[in-house]
């Protein structure tokens, strides 16, 4: 849909876990060849790290503790669906292999898109983004065009 080198920045927040494993891959593919030379894709997906950490420590309570989203999806439609977790070597170690470089995490307090309460930000307890424990796991990486990768 859209030709090579097009775009400076993609952003996704909590889109990537919608596709499927076998998916994902492909789909970081397709975000490299859109990207300008040397431009950012900053992703935001939820951390499933995070996620193990506080269920070993709490549980899953209600099960509406967040948690279960984090892993799920939220289920309110038939597209509402997770359909793969991620953690910071995994999703390093596919963005590599997509071809990107310099990855590194990122601080939604720091962006021009900061304003925008999306689940790049989501903390629990839900919106203690002061106390609370960030659940979203914030990497960007750069296009590289080296073809060495």
């Amino acid at each position: 849909m859209f030709s090579e080198n097009s775009f400076d920045l993609i952003y996704a927040s909590h889109v990537l876990e919608h596709f499927g494993r076998r998916e994902v891959l492909n789909v970081l593919k397709e975000w490299q060849r859109i990207l300008l030379p040397n431009g950012v894709l900053r992703l935001a997906v939820p951390d499933f790290s995070a996620v193990v950490d506080l269920y070993a420590k709490e549980g899953l309570k209600d099960g509406l503790s967040g948690l279960v989203g984090l892993v799920c999806g939220g289920q309110r439609n038939q597209y509402d669906y997770h359909k793969i977790i991620f953690d910071e070597p995994f999703l390093s170690h596919l963005l590599h292999s997509a071809g990107f470089k310099n990855i590194r995490r990122w601080d939604w307090r720091k962006t021009e898109h900061s304003q925008f309460d999306d689940f790049s930000q989501a903390h629990i307890p839900h919106m203690d983004k002061e106390n609370g424990r960030l659940m979203s796991l914030n990497l960007e990486a750069d296009k590289n065009c080296s073809p060495n990768n």
